[in-house]
């Protein structure tokens, strides 16, 4: 029954992720897949801490250039911490449709805290680090 329940949670976390890239431009359902204390490090480095803080940080990207800078992710692997918490590693993938000289790499490592807040599965805290692309590659 364990197993059962580790892979439904599993499944529900995948979809958690599936939900994120499908809402990332979509302020308020974006924001609902998150817990209110949440924070974020996005690719630039920026620590954006609670909803209220993101719900700003997202209007403002959105009403800029930003809003053509879209990613997509690939989980990699989900860690139960708790049987209500978990940490996703995962690729991140981003396409800068700016056409911007200094453009974003086109990769990142994406790690997610996520809890299980009895409504289901909510990010608490999400980091990306970029992945520099070797000269040459």
């Amino acid at each position: 029954m364990a197993t059962d329940l580790v892979q439904e949670d599993a499944a529900a976390i995948h979809r958690l992720v599936e939900d994120v890239q499908a809402k990332q431009s979509d302020v308020e359902p974006f924001l609902a897949l998150h817990t209110d204390d949440t924070v974020i490090v996005n690719f630039g480095g920026r620590r954006v801490v609670g909803k209220d803080a993101l719900r700003q940080a997202m209007r403002a990207a959105l009403a800029s250039p930003l809003a053509m800078v879209t990613t997509t992710a690939e989980v990699d692997d989900i860690r139960f911490i708790r049987p209500d918490v978990a940490i996703i590693s995962a690729t991140k993938q981003i396409a800068d449709g700016r056409g911007v000289a200094e453009a974003f790499p086109s990769r990142g490592n994406l790690t997610y805290v996520v809890v299980n807040d009895g409504d289901g599965w909510r990010i608490a805290l999400a980091q990306t680090t970029p992945v520099a692309t070797p000269t040459g590659a």
